[in-house]
C-alpha cells in the first residue's frame, strides 16, 4: 500500500557554491534569505529600493564586500534574469511576484516566491546550524510557526560539540581515503566499517577534540590493525584533563552498517512529535 507516500517534499541539501542568487525584496524575510544563501556560498544579487532595506539587509551589503551586488532600484525585468541559478522574492506586490514567478518557469529557473506557497517550486524550512550540521524541518509551507517551534525542540536535544565532532570526524575520514585510497568494492565497504565503530566507541565531545596528532594515531594504531584506540591511547594529555585513566584497550570488531547518527536523529524526531 503505497496510498500515504504522498503530499511531501524531496528534502535535498542543495550545493549553491559558485551558484548566482537573484533576490528580489530587502525587508526581514529578504534578511533571513540572504543569511540561508551566504552559507551556502553562493553569489548574490540583490534587488530593493533602499528606503525598505531591513536593518539587517544593510549590514548584510555593507559586510559582505563582493559576495552581495546591491541594485538600489525595483525587479526591472527579464534581464535581471539573465545568468541567474535561482531566485527569491520577497516582496509585498503580489502581482510583481507573480509576474517574476512566470519568467522564471519560462526559462526553468528555480524560484520561492515567499508567502505564496502555489509559486514556490520548493520551500525554507525552519533550521538549525552548528558548522557544518544542518537540519531542517519543514512544513511544506502549511505553518511555519509550528516548525519554528519543533525546531526548538529539536535543538535542545542535540548533543553538545555535535558540530564540532561531525567537522573532525570528516577530516579522519579524509586523512583516511588519502591512506587507503578507491572508491567502493572491499576497502571502500571497511573504510565505512571502522568510521562506523569509531563514532560508535567515542562519545560526540571526545570526538571533538581531536587534532592532526590524535588523528594519525589512531590511523596508525587503530585502522592499520583493524581495531579502534580509546581516546586516553591516542590523546594521554586530552584524556587527563578529562579525568580518563589509560587501560588497556579491548578490540573492537567492525560492527554492522548501522550509522549512529540515524539513530540518535530517529531519537530526536521522536521526541519532538
Amino acid at each position: 500500500d503505497i496510498s500515504h507516500l504522498s503530499g511531501g517534499s524531496l528534502l535535498l541539501a542543495w550545493q549553491l557554491s559558485h551558484k548566482h542568487v537573484l533576490i528580489v525584496g530587502g525587508g526581514d524575510v529578504a534578511s533571513g534569505r540572504i543569511e540561508s544563501v551566504l552559507v551556502a556560498d553562493a553569489r548574490i544579487t540583490l534587488i530593493a529600493p533602499k528606503p525598505g532595506l531591513h536593518r539587517l539587509t544593510q549590514q548584510f551589503i555593507d559586510i559582505a564586500g563582493d559576495r552581495i551586488t546591491y541594485h538600489d532600484r525595483t525587479f526591472a525585468g527579464p534581464q535581471d534574469l539573465e545568468g541567474v541559478d535561482m531566485v527569491l522574492t520577497a516582496i509585498d506586490d503580489v502581482e510583481k511576484s507573480r509576474e517574476i514567478c512566470a519568467l522564471c518557469r519560462e526559462r526553468r529557473i528555480p524560484i520561492n516566491v515567499a508567502d505564496i506557497p502555489p509559486s514556490c517550486d520548493f520551500y525554507f524550512g525552519s533550521q538549525i546550524r552548528s558548522g557544518p550540521l544542518q537540519i531542517m524541518i519543514s512544513t511544506n509551507g502549511q505553518s511555519p510557526k509550528l516548525a519554528n517551534i519543533i525546531r526548538r525542540k529539536i535543538e535542545a536535544c542535540i548533543p553538545d560539540h555535535a558540530g564540532e565532532a561531525i567537522e573532525k570526524v570528516g577530516q579522519l575520514r579524509s586523512k583516511l581515503r588519502e591512506r587507503a585510497p578507491g572508491v567502493g568494492g572491499e576497502l571502500g565497504k571497511k573504510r565505512m566499517r571502522w568510521m562506523i565503530d569509531v563514532c560508535n566507541a567515542w562519545e560526540m565531545e571526545e570526538l571533538a577534540l581531536l587534532d592532526d596528532e590524535m588523528m594519525l594515531k589512531l590511523l596508525n594504531e587503530g585502522w592499520e590493525n583493524g581495531r579502534v584506540p580509546r581516546l586516553e591511547e591516542v590523546g594521554p594529555l586530552v584524556a587527563a584533563k578529562r579525568g580518563l585513566s589509560a587501560g588497556p584497550a579491548p578490540l573492537l570488531p567492525f560492527t554492522p552498517l548501522v550509522p549512529m547518527m540515524l539513530g540518535f536523529f530517529a531519537g530526536v524526531a521522536a521526541t519532538a512529535v
